[in-house]
């Protein structure tokens, strides 16, 4: 790895962690800026170095660090929220990898790239929620107010994400110019 590409990779950490202070709060799972960061992580850098970025974030997390929405720490990964941690990391890898290698920047291709991230980090978060409520900390939750409270009333605010995510990847790429020459040429 080059040096150029751990100052992106930590840059990239620090930006999700101060996403995660960002926040509205709404019941269940906070609006946060992480799912932006992470976007842009993957649109910016692409699939292996954005999911290298989001996973340092969510290591750090787990180690102590109180950079996730709600503290840190190993116990972390009994809180229902932790599989949008998950998600994050496999979002990223899946939005970079398909827009890594695009000839020409495509508003409509990178943002249903942004979309399927958006579909796996809600995949990923709901089921782990259930999981964990309704298998690990005896908190049932049945599938309708995990449906509501987990994507319903979260999901307008990260389709609003995806497309600023978007249009800030059609600023960025040729202004900071972190990918290849050719790669999502303007």
């Amino acid at each position: 790895m080059k040096t150029k590409d751990m100052v992106l990779c930590a840059l990239f950490t620090v930006l999700i962690a101060l996403g995660a202070f960002i926040k509205i709060p709404i019941p269940v799972v906070p609006f946060t800026l992480q799912f932006l960061f992470t976007l842009l992580a993957g649109l910016l850098l692409g699939s292996r170095l954005g999911a290298i970025s989001v996973a340092l974030y969510a290591a750090l997390g787990l180690l102590g660090l109180p950079i996730f929405a709600e503290g840190g720490g190993l116990w972390y990964i009994l809180k229902p929220s932790f599989g949008y941690i998950i998600g994050f990391i496999l979002g990223t890898y899946v939005t970079g990898k398909l827009t890594e290698n695009l000839s020409a920047f495509s508003y409509k291709k990178v943002l249903l790239a942004n979309f399927l991230g958006l579909l796996i980090v809600y995949g990923c978060g709901m089921v782990y929620y259930y999981i964990i409520c309704n298998y690990v900390i005896n908190t049932p939750i049945a599938l309708w107010p995990l449906f509501l409270y987990c994507f319903i009333l979260a999901v307008p605010g990260d389709i609003c994400l995806c497309v600023l995510g978007t249009v800030l990847a059609k600023k960025l790429i040729p202004m900071l110019n972190f990918r290849k020459q050719g790669a999502m040429a303007i």
